[in-house]
């Protein structure tokens, strides 16, 4: 490579990082905790539950409870089981029935406990595992801001990964295997960036194309409406399968009872080892009634196997039928395929805890490459103005990036001792603290005692975190392994581990110090 395209490409690596750094530090911090989301969230709750994508509940009785509250009859409704735990998603359409009440001919949307069938809105379900997966993508900020701040810094991340690897191929095998921790503190940044850089190169590689594809998807798509669908939305999400079929409204009421429980054991048993995710009533309780149920095969019988099947309950006939144990389409690997790489959800506990360790990796790897920067920056030839400038920008940096681990661990706390804590609790409780910290070791100007002190009490907060879920429901981590409490002993057992490694690094540091 000539000197000219080397220093080109180094440059904008460099730049690139530095510009997304402190973004993509949060949106790999908080990622790392999203592959843990429904623990977290069963652990805040006290709930423990299968571990299964199966909407797994009686939608007879699911339906009883409803027209407890709400009239049901005309309307098209979709039960859907998001994430696992004790509730699922609830969508009531407008009704079709011209004489319906001004209430029935809004739509609505709410979460039911599958348990107790109590119904509670978005803001009343929140939780902090919630808050920690809304944080990776920056859903925090106003829409569609965020959602285009995230997708553009995967983007960008994209880019870095890119040029760095054509920065480091002519010494990207030897490289790997050099690390010099006793040299200057330049080599000993970099050694680390590139070593662990590598590690995760796979990793870190997935995540940029899958999070810039979701994020900004929006964006690419828009042209293909306007050029080859001639701006027609609906015809476009149509051909995508994203929309749900059409059924005419008789306003003729069905004269008996009909069991719509049978229909979702009679599509388990079409295929075997089939989930039901989601159950979709058209014209509830008229005679052009039908029911859409969908789902996947388990990730152990396939990895991309989509399937689902249509009923008309009033003459028990299936008009639609996609069978997952066919070859998947083009189109069923592009929609599933990237969300599946991306959650991560398909290998279990091992998987999961693998990407949090690669997540954690990549953090730590962001912050290398600034920390690079500012050294190489800092010499005697460098102007003392710009010298200060470089230290108080990484400062800054610093700052705010490592205090994600002490105030995610002391909210972890704090959701245990103040619950329930609603959404307000934990938007407040989570930004005013991260905020009071790093201003804390911003005024302090020391880089050294930001990364030795973060890591400190992060560790104590997280050795915490499991006592306070003892004290407060009294499942000790030894009671939930003993109960197979699984959701719950998982979150206490990793911030156990975590905190761990922590004291260990920040001892480690001392010692060298």
């Amino acid at each position: 490579m000539k000197n000219r395209t080397y220093n080109i490409l180094f440059h904008t690596h460099t730049v690139s990082g530095i510009v997304i750094s402190v973004v993509l530090y949060i949106i790999f911090f908080a990622g790392s905790f999203s592959f843990f989301r429904d623990e977290i969230v069963n652990w805040e709750r006290n709930h423990v539950v299968e571990v299964t994508d199966d909407i797994n509940v009686n939608i007879d009785q699911v339906l009883d409870s409803l027209a407890k509250n709400h009239d049901l009859y005309g309307r098209d409704i979709e039960l859907r089981k998001y994430y696992v735990e004790q509730q699922i998603g609830v969508s009531l359409g407008a009704s079709h029935d011209s004489l319906a009440s001004e209430e029935a001919k809004t739509p609505s949307f709410f979460y039911l406990n599958t348990t107790n069938y109590k119904e509670s809105s978005y803001d009343d379900s929140y939780t902090l595992g919630e808050f920690m997966y809304r944080l990776h993508f920056l859903t925090q900020i106003a829409y569609p801001v965020g959602y285009y701040l995230s997708g553009f810094v995967a983007l960008f991340f994209l880019f870095a990964i890119l040029t760095g690897v054509m920065v480091h191929w002519n010494k990207i095998v030897s490289n790997f295997y050099v690390f010099r921790p006793r040299a200057k503190l330049k080599t000993l940044w970099t050694d680390a960036h590139t070593t662990l850089g590598m590690l995760g190169l796979p990793f870190q590689f997935i995540y940029a194309v899958t999070g810039a594809f979701f994020m900004i998807k929006l964006l690419l798509v828009a042209p293909n409406i306007l050029v080859l669908f001639n701006g027609d939305e609906a015809k476009f999400y149509d051909d995508l399968e994203y929309s749900h079929p059409h059924f005419e409204f008789k306003n003729n009421p069905i004269k008996t009872d009909v069991s719509l429980a049978k229909y979702i054991d009679e599509a388990k048993n079409m295929w075997n080892g089939f989930d039901v995710s989601e159950a979709h009533i058209f014209n509830y309780g008229d005679e052009n009634m039908h029911i859409s149920i969908s789902g996947h095969l388990g990730y152990d019988n396939k990895f991309n196997g989509v399937g689902a099947v249509i009923f008309k309950p009033i003459t028990k006939e299936i008009i639609f039928e996609k069978n997952p144990e066919t070859k998947s389409t083009y189109l069923d690997a592009v929609k599933n395929i990237l969300y599946r790489i991306h959650y991560g959800d398909y290998g279990g506990s091992t998987l999961k805890i693998i990407s949090l360790i690669l997540g954690f990796i990549t953090c730590f790897v962001i912050i290398s490459g600034v920390m690079i920067w500012l050294v190489a920056r800092d010499k005697k030839n460098v102007p003392e103005k710009k010298r200060r400038f470089n230290k108080k920008v990484v400062n800054i940096y610093l700052a705010i990036c490592l205090s994600m681990y002490p105030i995610t661990a002391l909210s972890f706390i704090a959701v245990k001792v103040f619950e329930p804590a609603d959404k307000a609790f934990i938007y407040s409780f989570y930004f005013i603290g991260w905020l009071l910290i790093a201003l804390f070791f911003i005024i302090k100007k020391n880089n050294d005692f930001t990364n030795k002190y973060t890591l400190l009490f992060g560790s104590i907060f997280g050795f915490l975190v499991p006592i306070a879920n003892g004290v407060i429901t009294g499942n000790w981590i030894w009671v939930s392994f003993l109960q197979n409490y699984y959701q719950i002993f998982t979150v206490d057992l990793l911030w156990i581990l975590i905190s761990i490694l922590g004291l260990f690094v920040f001892f480690k540091v001392s010692k060298k110090e």
